[in-house]
């Protein structure tokens, strides 16, 4: 009875054993059977809320969903599925009114620029004191195409400078009429110089003007272009325009190496006019005596100042344009008339100052200058150039220190003159003929340089 009773309760144990088998697996088979057909979890009812609002992972497939709620049909904002909220738009819920805020705060992408600075203007003629680079726009003078522009030279009975005078003190006559003045200024001006070196004087002239070359570069300002020109027989361009002093110096030591021409009269008679003679007789040649000329030396001063004008006309509008011309004044050989260059200076409103050495600063000299002898050229052009395009008179000047004050003197003239201003009417029928000009100031004892007249360039 206990065998059976021990058997009995074994099967008893399997039996129930199995059953808890079964049950575990009953209940595990739904778990299993979501997991392996991707079965979701139900969703909480609308009303309920989670506690935070935490994004999901960004898909790599697809673009990550807008983490606003879409609105609700028929509202304003809504939009077609393709659209793309820009990042200003604010969400609008269809349980919440759209925030009045939002709207009034600025826009952070596209900030509004901002304000423009006050633009300075300054009256004609005037340049601000405190200006460092006289490049700047306010220095720059905007003139019409018949804009006519006069340098004029004040100086007392003594030859000083005379400074304070306004526009109401000067009058202007064109062609013997009265001009209103629409440009006054006593400011400085930028220069473009062409300084023309004359080669073929003496070679004692030539060597003394070697010396003074040190104050010729000091005086030109840092904002002063100057070029280089010799003549001679020829006219060379040694130098461009620059404004590099260390440039200009280095080219002028270099020109103390050139000599000029040979001291003293050609020989015409005696023991060295001819080679050795016996019994008065040549030898090896014939017996007539031959007849020794001397060579004609060209000294082409109109072709030097003519070749200076041409690369004068090319620089800058708002620089006073001057030709510096070191010489002893004498002309010969000229391809270039005295009229056809007079004419464009005076188009094109250059300059011509000069200092005139060696025979040339004779007093003697300068009084028979206006005595001209067949085949020996002139000696009076280069005051008439300096005169007619308001440069005054040449410096006559035989030692180097006063060779190196009047370099000063003159550098200085042309950069601080009066510049007077007006528009002309047109000429009938000949708009482009020579129109005559005379400067007045409304002072006793004061000595004016301009020059004499203009030619329009239309």
């Amino acid at each position: 009875m206990a065998s059976v009773d021990r058997k009995h309760a074994g099967h008893i144990g399997m039996g129930n054993q199995l059953i808890l088998f079964l049950l575990a697996m009953a209940l595990s088979a739904p778990a299993v059977l979501a997991q392996s057909t991707g079965a979701q979890q139900p969703q909480p009812p609308a009303s309920s809320q989670p506690a935070q609002d935490i994004p999901d992972a960004p898909s790599a497939v697809q673009p990550p969903a807008p983490k606003f709620p879409a609105p609700a049909p028929g509202s304003p904002n809504t939009k077609k599925p393709d659209d793309i909220p820009f990042p200003g738009d604010a969400p609008t819920r269809p349980d919440q009114p759209p925030d009045q805020s939002t709207s009034q705060q600025p826009d952070l992408e596209n900030p509004a620029p901002p304000p423009m600075p006050p633009v300075e203007t300054v009256p004609a003629g005037t340049i601000p004191r405190n200006q460092i680079n006289p490049k700047d726009d306010l220095y720059k003078i905007s003139v019409t195409a018949n804009f006519v522009q006069i340098p004029v030279m004040v100086k007392s009975s003594d030859g000083r400078p005379v400074d304070g005078l306004g526009p109401k003190d000067f009058t202007v006559l064109e062609n013997g009429k009265k001009q209103p003045l629409t440009f006054f200024t006593s400011d400085p001006f930028q220069l473009a110089v062409a300084v023309v070196l004359d080669i073929g004087m003496a070679d004692v002239a030539v060597q003394k003007v070697n010396q003074t070359y040190s104050s010729l570069v000091g005086a030109f300002s840092p904002y002063d272009e100057v070029a280089l020109y010799t003549y001679s027989s020829t006219v060379s361009q040694v130098t461009d325009f620059s404004a590099n002093a260390n440039k200009l110096t280095a080219v002028l030591n270099q020109m103390k190496l050139v000599r000029g021409r040979n001291n003293g009269p050609p020989v015409m008679n005696g023991p060295l006019a001819s080679g050795p003679t016996v019994n008065g007789a040549p030898v090896g040649g014939p017996l007539i005596q031959p007849v020794n000329t001397p060579p004609k030396e060209a000294h082409v001063l109109n072709d030097a100042i003519l070749r200076a004008a041409l690369d004068l006309s090319k620089r800058d509008k708002t620089r006073r344009k001057v030709i510096f011309v070191i010489s002893d004044g004498r002309e010969l050989g000229s391809k270039a008339s005295y009229r056809d260059v007079l004419r464009l200076l005076e188009t094109r409103d250059i300059q011509v100052k000069a200092v005139v050495v060696d025979a040339g600063a004779l007093p003697v000299y300068r009084q028979l200058d206006k005595l001209r002898l067949k085949g020996q050229g002139y000696s009076n052009i280069l005051p008439r150039y300096t005169s007619a395009t308001g440069g005054g008179q040449p410096f006559s000047e035989l030692s180097r220190n006063a060779m190196e004050d009047a370099y000063a003197q003159i550098t200085s003239e042309a950069r601080n003159q009066y510049t007077l201003g007006y528009t002309p009417k047109p000429l009938a029928g000949n708009p482009s003929a020579y129109r005559t000009i005379e400067v007045l100031v409304d002072k006793k004892g004061l000595k004016i340089s301009a020059k004499d007249g203009y030619y329009s360039a239309r």
